[in-house]
């Protein structure tokens, strides 16, 4: 049986996606139904669509909301981390980040992106692991400074004068 994967076609025979425009044209010559159908199928195929499907739909109104939702989420994740096994809790902190850095994707929101960042920094210092004394915890600390400066950096003056004293509470 032979199997043939992408990468070994020819690039005349592979499917090519349309321009951002031409979809965006075609989406809006078709009717509300045809149209409904095409984002069901489409949320069918991958979870995260379907999250952010929903997100627009339900919770884009409310980022207030959306962003303590994610911080209530965030603290059960914490608990769960093993504070015994410094590896294994590097791995359930990147499964924060990964997520926390999804919901801010959806959000699309540079205040969202710092405001669960600096959460996430903070809930670090409260979980006793030992940041001062191991490399991966630092640096995975660090990152999200860093990380946290960029975003807070393309915000209005007001809001980063807002945020620092927060900053210089996660720098101490």
């Amino acid at each position: 049986m032979n199997t043939f994967t992408v990468e070994y076609l020819p690039n005349d025979l592979r499917m090519k996606a349309a321009s951002l425009s031409e979809i965006r044209t075609t989406l809006n010559h078709l009717p509300p139904e045809v149209l409904s159908e095409l984002c069901i199928r489409l949320i069918k195929y991958k979870k995260e669509n379907k999250e952010f499907l929903s997100y627009l739909l339900y919770e884009a109104d409310d980022e207030t909301g959306y962003v303590d939702g994610i911080k209530k989420e965030m603290d059960i994740l914490f608990k769960e981390v093993n504070r015994r096994n410094l590896t294994l809790s590097k791995k359930t902190l990147q499964k924060i980040l990964r997520q926390i850095n999804r919901y801010a994707k959806y959000s699309g929101s540079k205040r969202t992106d710092a405001d669960l960042h600096i959460y996430f920094c903070l809930k670090l210092r409260e979980s006793g692991l030992p940041l001062d004394k191991n490399a991966m915890l630092q640096n995975i600390y660090m990152r999200q400074l860093t990380r946290i400066r960029k975003a807070l950096a393309t915000l209005h003056e007001d809001l980063q004068y807002d945020y620092e004293e927060v900053m210089e509470k996660l720098m101490r």
